[in-house]
């Protein structure tokens, strides 16, 4: 296979849509950076599986919850460019994030600070940072969600900062639209992975709810949301900008 020389970021992308998304990505000769929080092991087999593809691959480390640290990541990204030899990024996969439960009573101001800075804050800034490194007619891609528009009880921390992200995402098309740039969001129904694991833990008849609830009859993987991703990052869906893709199998149609 024949290299394009491109080059992704892949924020979380040591395990589940991250490293599904950073896997498809591979497949078609793109070098990847993925940022990591935690779980270093995850992040080195994430590395290894790559360069298995034949790509560039590099974990870096991040906590993405305190913008502070998005300046030391850009320098460290800086850095493996040049030893890439590779002049800016191509693409950019904001899919890093965190998820607290509760009902609307019982989320605490922590909870949603977190929740915000990770999944919403570190999107804006994060940008706004590579602004000067993305290459013009480039892509990104942002992490919505299908409970920004479905109530979930328990996710009400979550959903309506995801419906933010979405919101931001047409924003970012409008703005970087000039420079080619494409800017989408997905919105994931329910996944078999294990960010989702701690509701399936509390609410163990979820999983069997989300399923009988979907068209197609069967609960979503991660793998579903990396397919989509690297499409929106294709010469093929360069039209594509400003939008939001439920990837949810038809649920609750």
């Amino acid at each position: 296979m024949a290299k394009n020389n491109k080059t992704a970021i892949v924020t979380g992308g040591n395990r589940n849509i991250g490293k599904e998304t950073a896997l498809a990505l591979a497949t078609k000769s793109i070098d990847i950076i993925i940022t990591y929080n935690e779980r270093v092991e995850q992040a080195e087999l994430a590395v290894k599986e790559l360069q298995a593809k034949g790509v560039k691959a590099k974990a870096i480390q991040i906590n993405l919850s305190e913008a502070s640290n998005i300046g030391t990541f850009i320098e460290s990204m800086k850095d493996t460019l040049k030893e890439w030899d590779k002049k800016g990024i191509d693409i950019l996969i904001n899919n890093a994030g965190t998820l607290r439960l509760g009902t609307f009573d019982k989320i605490t101001e922590q909870d949603l600070d977190l929740i915000y800075n990770t999944n919403y804050k570190s999107i804006f800034f994060l940008v706004q940072h590579l602004l000067p490194l993305l290459i013009d007619g480039g892509r990104i891609v942002n992490l919505g969600s299908g409970t920004a528009k479905i109530a979930f009880a328990p996710l009400v921390a979550y959903g309506p900062i995801k419906a933010a992200v979405q919101s931001l995402t047409i924003y970012l098309a409008s703005f970087l639209g000039s420079r080619k740039i494409t800017v989408n969001a997905v919105a994931p129904g329910g996944l078999d992975d294990d960010f989702n694991a701690p509701l399936f833990k509390a609410i163990p008849q979820a999983k069997d709810f989300i399923t009988s609830s979907t068209a197609i009859g069967r609960i979503g993987h991660p793998n579903d949301i990396g397919n989509t991703i690297a499409f929106l990052c294709s010469d093929e869906a360069a039209f594509i900008s400003g939008a939001v893709i439920p990837i949810d199998g038809g649920y609750h149609l």
